[in-house]
């Protein structure tokens, strides 16, 4: 299955922090938008153009084994440098490369992905459901599947005082 990032579900930067309710506020991450899709041990990343990025990262593929099938994830790809900044240009240089090259930049610079949307949990298409209901069952799947790297769960606040004092 194709999938492509539904225009509404974009994230907008904002010159003051006024949440309104039923929004969420997230960190920005200095990444690759990217969306993941896991179907019968087929891992598609895509980026939100449409590229297949799967060759460059292969221990986010590697990584997929901890989701469950037919599942799909929106985030951003990342790569910290050793000072724990992230390192865009580092995620660039990654981009290029396949086969042993990108294994070697995948141990030097391993790529993190930080989901913040579910998009399908195994063969439900979860974009109906109200933001809420999708980052509870996001937040349970990383909670039950007790996934590790390379995911990272958003930071993600409906709380106006917390996003203002952020």
């Amino acid at each position: 299955m194709t999938w492509t990032l539904p225009e509404p579900m974009l994230s907008a930067s904002v010159p003051a922090p006024d949440l309104r309710p039923g929004w969420a506020g997230e960190p920005k991450w200095d990444g690759f938008r990217t969306l993941v899709s896991v179907d019968t041990g087929r891992v598609v990343l895509r980026s939100r153009r449409g590229s297949e990025m799967a060759p460059a990262f292969p221990e986010i593929v590697a990584g997929a084994a901890q989701l469950p099938d037919a599942t799909a994830l929106d985030g951003e790809l990342i790569v910290w440098d050793a000072a724990g900044r992230l390192a865009f240009e580092r995620l660039q240089d990654r981009l290029a490369r396949r086969g042993a090259s990108a294994a070697r930049a995948a141990s030097e610079w391993p790529a993190h992905f930080v989901a913040f949307d579910l998009l399908r949990l195994s063969g439900t298409d979860t974009t109906v459901w109200p933001y809420q209901r999708r980052r509870a069952a996001l937040e349970s799947m990383f909670a039950g599947r007790r996934l590790s790297t390379p995911w990272a769960l958003c930071p993600s606040t409906t709380e106006a005082d917390t996003c203002a004092s952020g």
